[in-house]
């Protein structure tokens, strides 16, 4: 019996992977990939069954970020032409997130640029979250390092869950970013967990990263016990430090997809940016990979794919999302 085989039957019986395990995994080569697959979709279909979590974001603060991340065109650090704008304030976040229910999506998020907002940008936060609830969809927030005393605010107001990326694993992290490092970005998320929020966090896929780091990255996540695990496909943006790389090659990420879905098998496996532009014709093959989540519509600084697209390809799939 084929590695991927043995080890989903780990899984499904409630068993977690070793590192040595999820090692076994990278090594499985194109010629069994197609079991690689059919194993994650069955540890999928086990833990999360047939249905699609959709979310959508608003950029609602853009560019000028202190930060360095190399991978990032709002990074100051980097000289991308994108547009840079200031918070853009609760009515417009509002008519995004209308926007967004009216297409199908099950959760928002508003995003903005920068090591965290500051008073007066996070109370036109927490007021739009509160009117998001009213609209009955879930609320999210990705907003940078923030503290204690910010989450307990923006959670009485009506903020779920916070979104924090790790991007990749804590050996790697210095090479993408030296602005702040990923144990900051690790407090955040536990202080968020602490306050009663759940936790979104996942990583970028294909900025040099070895397939152990990638390991380590899912590891750490699922100490983490994160709900939400975002794979993003490095879509290298030009005037960012990145640009240089290559894409991914189609089945190396759908063997990303597959072999998170081993390790994190409870969690929404979300694809996020990149994910169209990676896999090509192959994009529908993400659900069979063991995704079951999607960040749908446009993101930060690029266009993505519009609501009405990815619903024609879950419904002409047989799937089903939690809207539904």
């Amino acid at each position: 019996m084929l590695i991927p085989t043995l080890l989903s039957k780990k899984v499904i019986a409630g068993e977690t992977l070793t590192k040595a395990d999820a090692i076994l995994l990278t090594e499985t080569g194109l010629e069994n990939l197609d079991d690689l697959l059919s194993a994650a979709e069955k540890i999928k279909m086990a833990f999360r069954g047939n249905k699609v979590d959709l979310c959508a974001l608003v950029n609602a603060k853009s560019g000028a970020c202190t930060e360095d991340c190399r991978y990032c065109a709002q990074s100051s650090k980097n000289s991308s032409s994108i547009k840079v704008f200031p918070f853009i304030g609760k009515k417009a976040v509002l008519e995004q997130a209308l926007k967004a229910k009216q297409g199908g999506v099950h959760r928002f998020a508003i995003v903005t640029s920068g090591r965290k907002p500051d008073k007066k940008e996070l109370t036109g936060i927490a007021e739009a979250l509160g009117e998001i609830r009213k609209m009955g969809i879930g609320t999210c927030a990705s907003l940078g390092l923030l503290e204690k005393d910010e989450l307990s605010y923006l959670k009485d107001h009506g903020l779920e869950r916070l979104h924090n990326n790790l991007e990749t694993s804590e050996r790697f992290f210095p090479f993408i970013c030296s602005s702040h490092n990923i144990t900051d970005k690790i407090r955040t998320l536990e202080t968020a967990r602490s306050v009663g929020l759940s936790i979104c966090s996942g990583g970028i896929f294909g900025m040099g990263e070895t397939w152990q780091d990638r390991i380590d990255l899912a590891f750490t996540l699922r100490d983490l016990n994160t709900v939400s695990t975002p794979i993003n496909l490095l879509n290298p943006i030009k005037g960012t430090r990145l640009d240089h790389l290559a894409r991914l090659q189609p089945y190396e990420a759908l063997k990303i997809i597959g072999i998170m879905r081993f390790i994190l098998p409870r969690s929404e496996i979300r694809l996020c940016g990149g994910r169209v532009e990676t896999l090509g014709d192959l994009h529908p093959m993400i659900f069979r990979a063991g995704a079951d989540a999607l960040m749908t519509g446009d993101y930060l600084v690029l266009h993505g794919r519009s609501f009405e697209d990815d619903l024609r390809m879950i419904r002409g799939l047989g799937l089903r999302t939690d809207a539904e």
